[in-house]
């Protein structure tokens, strides 16, 4: 199973509805994306947090229905 852009979007927008995101599909997969988040709920947090709280808002869909994120923090 796949998920789709728009999806994976839904998902980050929910835990983080300031986000500027961006999203690329790597493959034309559905499998395979790189992402880029930018909100303020990540300054002052360390980038391993915040890749932890962007995996925690795709509420375990990380490695089974999605199989590889290139992920990019960051605060505005």
């Amino acid at each position: 199973m796949a998920m789709t852009a728009s999806e994976l979007e839904n998902y980050i927008r929910e835990a983080f509805p300031d986000a500027q995101i961006a999203i690329d599909d790597l493959a034309g997969d559905g499998d395979h994306y790189a992402c880029t988040v930018v909100s303020e709920a990540f300054r002052g947090v360390s980038r391993v947090k915040q890749h932890q709280m962007v995996y925690n808002a795709l509420q375990g869909h990380m490695g089974g229905t999605l199989h590889a994120l290139a992920l990019k923090t960051s605060a505005p």
